[in-house]
């Protein structure tokens, strides 16, 4: 008898189409048998989370590009020794680890779901992976292995977890929870893997065998779907892809106002290996390289080679168009360790950024050396980050020309610096920086004084406040005076949404992820700068 057809609606996460045979991912049930001593337990959970670090630690490795970046922040979690001394306090009194490392994370997840803004609620996904991993390690059980081209249909899904399957064969992915903004949404998004968020508890009986079909773009989960259902599908799946290809072929045209007005558009790289999938064509240089990349991981800092043949292979890609590489930028959100300082008050307010490279000069120095060595190849432009006073800017500078000295450089490379700290902003003019770039994350957080990752206040960090356009406007105008360049490289810069009004505060070069950039051309066309606001 065949089944009837039964069609699920949840919200848009990862556009496209996908087919096949439905995979229910299963909850682990392993129980683990306490050892009934303390002290064993305590062993337990601390070998379990050095095992979840190093096995974390290895896939950003392998992954690299955001993905790494979403995995080392769970791996420096893991290293957090606050989060384990509350756990190993349970164990202390009597709870088995694994009951331990549950509660534990529970009540670190909680205040993240209960969280006003989405994005926050978002996180709360990555924590959960912290804690299933762990306590899979604790419990023996490692996971199931999923069918190529199989629609997986879960709770949720870690990211890690989606980073272990191999979605070359194709496959979807339908959870009856989760969150169009959380990361592992945004991998999905990234690597072509549709995907439906937000259906809702789905019934049990869901057979094994059934074909279920995911309809990225709409929300939409069919199981046993109809003939007249599947080419529906699959003509809207088509209708998507055409329009994206019209987006997609807006990326390789130079940006272009309505009025005519050039706008500069350069991208952001977090990984050398994210380059390989990108055609330099779609943009007219690199506005940020995120050099924090080098310096993940359990092995010791990078000498002065690992990190030149880094930025010497992000130059080759560049093709004679400019690239910032960015000085270490740890610190805050970004520990590192063995480098950052643990246990500050109030790190966003503490030694990061520039502050903590003038504090380590023999680290400083090396990445200086290897940032000039690939001057020598290229266009390269040295950015610093989070400079709040000329004496920092002046500071790098001396130490940039006794580096160039000491090597025998043809030439200084340009030494700029990030406008992310408001009193930055209001004295542009006074720092003798050779480009500006806007960090509209900090600038934002520092100005409303909301972190994006405090849930209460989160609504607050916004790009968009007259507040902070009036800093950027204020910016781009010293930049102009002083005949240097100012771009923009946070987040608001690859928002199309904010497009028009970035451009009105004269900003002509915008700096975002290589994903935005054909969504943002498009934004850029669309604006006539000869119109009233």
């Amino acid at each position: 008898m065949k089944v009837p057809e039964r069609q699920f609606i949840g919200r848009a996460a990862a556009p496209g189409l996908a087919e096949g045979r439905l995979f229910r991912l299963r909850e682990a049930d392993r129980q683990r048998v306490p050892t009934g001593s303390r002290l064993d337990e305590a062993d337990a959970l601390l070998d379990a989370v050095q095992e979840a670090a190093r096995e974390l630690t290895a896939l950003a490795a392998a992954t690299g590009g955001d993905a790494a970046d979403m995995l080392n922040f769970q791996v420096a979690m893991l290293e957090d020794p606050n989060l384990l001394e509350q756990a190993l306090e349970l164990v202390n009194h009597g709870l088995p680890a694994d009951q331990a490392w549950q509660a534990t994370m529970d009540a670190e997840i909680s205040g993240y779901e209960q969280g006003e803004d989405e994005y926050f609620r978002a996180r709360a996904s990555d924590l959960a992976d912290m804690r299933a991993r762990v306590l899979a390690v604790l419990n023996g059980d490692r996971g199931e292995h999923l069918p190529g081209g199989a629609v997986l249909v879960a709770d949720d899904l870690p990211p890690s977890r989606f980073l272990t399957i191999d979605w070359a064969g194709g496959g979807g992915v339908a959870l009856a929870g989760g969150s169009p903004s959380s990361h592992v949404a945004m991998l999905a998004r990234a690597r072509g893997v549709p995907m439906v968020v937000g259906l809702g508890t789905l019934p049990s009986d869901l057979p094994a065998d059934a074909t279920a079909m995911v309809d990225g773009g709409s929300g939409t989960l069919v199981i046993e779907p109809t003939d007249t259902t599947r080419a529906a599908l699959r003509q809207r799946a088509g209708a998507h892809r055409e329009r994206r290809a019209a987006t997609e072929r807006s990326a390789m045209q130079p940006a272009r106002t309505a009025d005519g007005t050039p706008i500069r558009v350069l991208v952001n790289v977090s990984d050398p290996r994210e380059l390989d999938r990108i055609d330099p064509a779609i943009c007219d240089g690199i506005g940020l390289t995120r050099s924090e990349f080098l310096f993940h991981g359990k092995g010791p800092l990078p000498d002065e080679e690992v990190q030149f043949a880094a930025y010497a292979r992000i130059v080759r890609w560049a093709a004679g168009r400019p690239v910032v590489l960015r000085t270490l930028d740890a610190g805050g959100d970004k520990p590192i360790a063995g480098l950052t300082i643990h246990g500050e008050s109030n790190p966003f307010l503490g030694t990061r950024g520039i502050r903590l490279s003038l504090a380590r000069p023999d680290i400083f120095r090396v990445q200086l050396r290897a940032m000039v060595r690939a001057a020598e190849l290229g266009d390269v432009r040295i950015m610093l980050p989070m400079v709040a006073v000329p004496a920092e800017l002046d500071a790098a500078r001396a130490l940039l020309t006794e580096i160039v000295r000491e090597l025998g450089a043809n030439a200084t490379p340009k030494l700029g610096m990030m406008v992310e700290v408001p009193a930055a902003a209001l004295r542009a003019a006074d720092f003798t920086a050779d480009f500006y770039s806007i960090g509209s994350n900090d600038l934002a957080q520092y100005t409303l004084a909301a972190a994006r990752d405090i849930a209460a206040v989160a609504h607050l960090n916004d790009a968009a406040n007259p507040a902070v356009l009036d800093l950027i406007a204020h910016t781009v105008a010293a930049g102009a005076a002083r005949g240097v360049e100012v771009s923009l490289c946070g987040d608001a810069a690859g928002d199309p949404g904010l497009t028009d009004a970035l451009l009105r505060t004269c900003l002509r070069t915008l700096s975002m992820a290589p994903a935005a950039v054909a969504e943002v051309k498009q934004a850029i066309a669309a604006v006539d700068l000869r119109a009233s606001a």
